[in-house]
Formats: structure tokens, C-alpha cells, sequence
């Protein structure tokens, strides 16, 4: 078979090349492909669906309506919503991304992955983009719920969506850190112990008040703590933009994901 020239014409008579320029997709497209590709993943996983999702759902209602644990002052559904908001970021940024990645990287998708022009800090931000959707989800159910148990949210929405991004990078760094070097069974107890310690210690449910001083300046370290304060000081208190929380998420979020972009393994 020959292969066409740069002379030959096509059926218009118009001179063209015919040969093919292989080659790979600009750098946001091959994100965006990907983030498609793991949003439609994500939604079509039953389990995922139901650590992030129902979950948050149901501690929402149950402690909003049941006085499990002493929230103090005021309603406890305003207490409980910006924790239950940084608990949906948690699950799906951490403990979902680091599960379903680690086992990617156990059935060889990673590999093959690997081998295509999508670069690591492709597959990272793909793979971020797509969290970034399963939380807009999240947010606009839960936020649904909570104003149906009479919540009443204060301060700016702008320092709310600050929040829940550095969060979700700083989780997201977490989890992809974590998918990339552990086993994917390692991974995977690791994550869902990491996400029950979490929701106890973490200011979500219970107020870090309750815990020693010694024991709450540590865990005020912790980024769901940050979290789940920075959002509570916003929409509860009506405070503006928390820095000191907002800087805990920030470092996080740079360790995390640089160590995710450094050490993060294919297979």
C-alpha cells in the first residue's frame, strides 16, 4: 500500500497531506477527559455513593434530631451542618478517592494509564476535578437537608467556598498519597480507620471542647479540624475568613499533594 503524498488531492481537488500527525492532546483536554471519565466512575459506584452521600446524610438527621452529644449553645443542627459539610469532603476527597485509586493501581488501570501521554500531575488534577463535582453534589444535598431541619447559615459564601477547596486539595493530596504507595489493602483499612477517627476527633460531631486541652491543641492541627471550625466560625458564627484555619488546610494541601506528585507510583 502507498501512502499518500503531500501532493495528492482530495475528491474537491483541493491539495492537502493526507498523513496522520500523531501526537498528544493539550495538557487541559487530557484533564478534562479524565475528570469526566472518573466523575462517571465515581457515580456509577454504589459503595462510594454510600460513604459519601448517606452517611453524612444520616448523622445530619439523626444527631440534629436526637441530643446524642452536647453541641452547647444555640440549635444543633447550626452546629452540626459545617461539620457534616467537612465530613462530605473528607469522605469523598480521602477516604473514597484514596480507596477506588488504590485498588486502580492493584487491577493495572494505573499501568495502562501510565503509558499514555496523561502525565502524573494529569491523572492528579483529573482525578481532583472529578472530586471537585462530587462535592458540589454533596453540598447542594446536604445544605437541602439541613435547611429542611430549620438551619439558618450566617457569614460569606465566598470564605465557605475558600474552605471547601483548600480542604478538598488538602484531603485529595492526602488520599492520592496515600493510594499511590500503600497497598491497595493497606490502603484501604487505612483509609476507613482514618475516616472513623476522624469523624470522632475531628470537631464533626463532637466539639473540640469536650477533649483535653493538651489533646484538642493536636487535633486542632488535624485538616477535617480546621475544617469543621473554619466552616462552623463562618456559617454559625458569622465570622469572616478564618485564616489561621484556612492556613492548616493550606499547608496540608502543599504537603499532601507534593508528596502525591513526588512519590505517587503507577503500579
Amino acid at each position: 500500500m502507498t501512502e499518500p503524498t503531500t501532493g495528492a488531492r482530495d475528491a474537491a481537488g483541493t491539495p492537502g497531506t493526507f498523513a496522520p500527525r500523531p501526537g498528544a492532546a493539550p495538557l487541559p483536554r487530557m484533564i478534562a477527559a479524565q475528570a469526566a471519565l472518573e466523575t462517571r466512575l465515581l457515580l456509577r459506584h454504589g459503595e462510594q455513593l454510600l460513604l459519601t452521600v448517606i452517611i453524612p446524610a444520616l448523622l445530619l438527621v439523626l444527631f440534629s434530631a436526637v441530643d446524642i452529644v452536647d453541641t452547647g449553645a444555640g440549635r444543633r443542627v447550626d452546629f452540626l451542618t459545617p461539620g457534616v459539610l467537612a465530613l462530605a469532603v473528607l469522605s469523598t476527597a480521602f477516604t473514597g478517592q484514596a480507596i477506588s485509586t488504590g485498588f486502580e493501581r492493584r487491577y493495572g488501570v494505573l499501568k495502562r494509564l501510565g503509558a499514555s501521554p496523561l502525565p502524573r500531575r494529569g491523572l492528579l488534577a483529573g482525578k481532583t476535578c472529578a472530586v471537585l463535582v462530587i462535592e458540589a453534589l454533596q453540598v447542594a444535598l446536604l445544605t437541602t437537608l439541613a435547611f429542611a431541619l430549620g438551619w439558618s447559615p450566617q457569614g460569606d459564601p465566598f470564605s465557605v467556598l475558600l474552605l471547601l477547596l483548600a480542604g478538598t486539595a488538602a484531603f485529595s493530596g492526602l488520599g492520592l498519597l496515600m493510594a499511590g504507595t500503600l497497598r491497595a489493602e493497606a490502603t484501604l483499612a487505612a483509609a476507613n480507620l482514618a475516616f472513623v477517627l476522624l469523624l470522632i476527633g475531628g470537631g464533626v460531631v463532637v466539639p473540640l471542647e469536650r477533649f483535653p486541652d493538651g489533646v484538642r491543641a493536636v487535633l486542632e492541627l488535624l485538616p477535617v479540624a480546621a475544617l469543621s471550625d473554619g466552616l462552623r466560625a463562618v456559617l454559625q458564627d458569622g465570622a469572616g475568613l478564618p485564616w489561621g484555619d484556612l492556613g492548616v488546610l493550606a499547608v496540608w494541601a502543599v504537603l499532601g499533594l507534593g508528596a502525591a506528585a513526588r512519590f505517587f507510583r503507577w503500579e
